[in-house]
C-alpha cells in the first residue's frame, strides 16, 4: 500500500507495520488509544503518555535530538513524526533507511486529517475515523456557547519571552475558546521573541503562561505581573493547547472551565 504523509510525501507498506517507532508524543498518545500495544516499539524521553508506555518502551532521544543507532537496533518498519516537532535533517536521514510519514498539524482540521491517515496506516481505520467523529462532536458542542473576545497574549518560554502567534496549533484553538490573539496579527513569525515593550504595547487583558515547553509555575506570574499590571495572568496547561492527538478529548470541558476563570 501507498501512503501520503501531510507534507505529500509517499510512504509505501508492504503489510501494516509490526514495528513502530514514534517520534511525537501526541502522536504517541494516539497509537495507544487506536489500540496499538506491542506494535510500538520505540518512543521518544518526552513521551509521558501513557505511563505504562513512558515506563516500559525504549526511548529513542528527543524529538529534535535522535539516538539514530537506537533506531537501527530497533529496525523499525515505520517512524511517524511531526514537521514542527522534529529535525528537518534528521527526518531527512532516517527516511534514506527507513519508512517515515511525517504529520503537519497547524490546526484542528489538520488534526482531524492526521488521527484518520494515522489509524488507516496502522491498521486502524475504523478507530480513526471513530476517534475524529468523537472529538469533532465535542468541539461542535464547545462551539455553541458564547465566545468571549477577550484579548490574550499565550506564552510559551520564558528567556527570551516567546509567544504563540499566527498559525499555530495553539492560536486555532484560542480561536476556538472566543479569544483574541494579540500578537496574531502583528508579526509574521509563528513563535516569535517579544520583549517586555511589545507586551506592554499589546496590551492583553489575559497572559496564559504554558505548564509547556517551558514549565512556567507561580513563581514567574510576578515578573509578568509587573509587565502587565492589569492583566490576568493564568497557569495553563500546555498539552490541552499543543498536543493534536487524542488528548483533543479532553479539551473542550477543560476550556469551557479556562473561560469561566478568566471572564
Amino acid at each position: 500500500m501507498i501512503y501520503t504523509d501531510q507534507l505529500g510525501r509517499k510512504v509505501e507498506l508492504a503489510e501494516t507495520p509490526k514495528r513502530i517507532i514514534s517520534l511525537v508524543p501526541s502522536q504517541t498518545e494516539l497509537l495507544y488509544d487506536l489500540g496499538l500495544r506491542n506494535e510500538v516499539i520505540g518512543i521518544t524521553k518526552f513521551c509521558i503518555h501513557p505511563k505504562e508506555w513512558y515506563e516500559s518502551k525504549t526511548k529513542v532521544g528527543g524529538t529534535k535530538t535522535i539516538d539514530f543507532e537506537k533506531i537501527k537496533e530497533l529496525n523499525p518498519d515505520l517512524i511517524i513524526g511531526n514537521k514542527e516537532e522534529n529535525d528537518q535533517q534528521q527526518i531527512e536521514e532516517l527516511s534514506k533507511h527507513y519508512n517515515v510519514w511525517m504529520s503537519d498539524c497547524n490546526n484542528l482540521k489538520d488534526a482531524f486529517t492526521m488521527m484518520v491517515y494515522v489509524g488507516a496506516l496502522v491498521g486502524k481505520n475504523k478507530e480513526g475515523i471513530n476517534l475524529k467523529l468523537e472529538i469533532e462532536f465535542l468541539f461542535n458542542q464547545f462551539a455553541t456557547r458564547e465566545a468571549s473576545q477577550i484579548k490574550i497574549a499565550y506564552f510559551i518560554w520564558q528567556n527570551p519571552f516567546m509567544v504563540a502567534a499566527r498559525n499555530t496549533f495553539i492560536d486555532d484553538m484560542l480561536t476556538r475558546c472566543g479569544l483574541i490573539n494579540v500578537f496574531a496579527s502583528e508579526v509574521n513569525m509563528r513563535y516569535p521573541e517579544v520583549s517586555a515593550e511589545q507586551i506592554t504595547k499589546a496590551n492583553p487583558q489575559v497572559i496564559f503562561l504554558s505548564s509547556e515547553p517551558f514549565p512556567f509555575s507561580e513563581k514567574h506570574i510576578q515578573q509578568f505581573q509587573s509587565i502587565c499590571p492589569e492583566a490576568k495572568i493564568v497557569l495553563v496547561d500546555g498539552e490541552l493547547f499543543s498536543w493534536y492527538g487524542s488528548r483533543l478529548l479532553k479539551a473542550p470541558d477543560y476550556y469551557t472551565g479556562l473561560i469561566q476563570t478568566v471572564m
